[in-house]
């Protein structure tokens, strides 16, 4: 089972390192970053399940982040901020957060916001077309694929594909299945097709083709 990935967003490096114990310790895998610039260049690398992102920063602050974030991502944000007004909160609200975290905190709520922030996003990415899988976004109604702010250019069939192993990453499919699933029962191929596709695929996925892993003698699996 893959691990949940959150990104810290703060410049206190005090305040990332305590986020990190906390989260580390409920068993989430934790990525840092210390401004909104730095945290945009990292989404280009990896796409994490959740950001939380302070509100007060250097560079760029946390409502300026978020802002650029909603442009080419859709992932579950919290702000966290000492300053707990009204305005502050409606204002994270209206720029995409999903829930707003005054500082100080007690270590319960943290995690008891995350894991309500968490199975939001889940239950809506299960009911809706987009999902995130390690730094891969699909969007089932538009068939793009998005590594960062790159759009893969796919063929219908190369989506389709991508996308069963992604949507069920760590599960591997051997060739048969996925003649099935992609191209239909009644296909008349072997599994040299599947291998072709597969083959275009990482060469499109560049420096991710990794992702793509070969059971040797079954098929193939995603895994982040």
């Amino acid at each position: 089972m893959s691990t949940t990935t959150v990104m810290v967003l703060d410049d206190e490096e005090a305040m990332r390192s305590l986020i990190r114990k906390f989260l580390v310790q409920e068993g989430y895998r934790v990525i840092e970053a210390a401004n909104g610039s730095e945290a945009l260049d990292l989404l280009k690398r990896e796409v994490p399940d959740l950001i939380i992102a302070d509100v007060m920063m250097p560079y760029m602050d946390g409502f300026s982040f978020a802002a650029e974030l909603k442009k080419a991502y859709e992932i579950p944000l919290i702000f966290l901020s000492a300053k707990g007004e009204e305005w502050d909160k409606i204002q994270g609200l209206k720029l995409g957060g999903d829930d707003y975290i005054v500082k100080p905190f007690h270590p319960g709520e943290l995690l008891a916001r995350v894991e309500s922030v968490l199975r939001r996003a889940r239950q809506s990415t299960s009911a809706g077309s987009r999902a995130a899988v390690g730094p891969l976004v699909l969007d089932a109604l538009s068939y793009k694929a998005m590594i960062g702010s790159e759009t893969l250019s796919l063929t219908l069939k190369e989506f389709e594909l991508l996308s069963i192993l992604a949507r069920n990453k760590g599960t591997v499919f051997t060739r048969e299945q996925l003649l099935e699933s992609v191209w239909g029962s009644n296909y008349i191929g072997t599994g040299r097709t599947v291998d072709t596709h597969i083959k275009t695929l990482r060469l499109k996925l560049k420096d991710h083709a990794h992702l793509i892993q070969t059971a040797w003698g079954v098929g193939y699996k995603f895994e982040v």
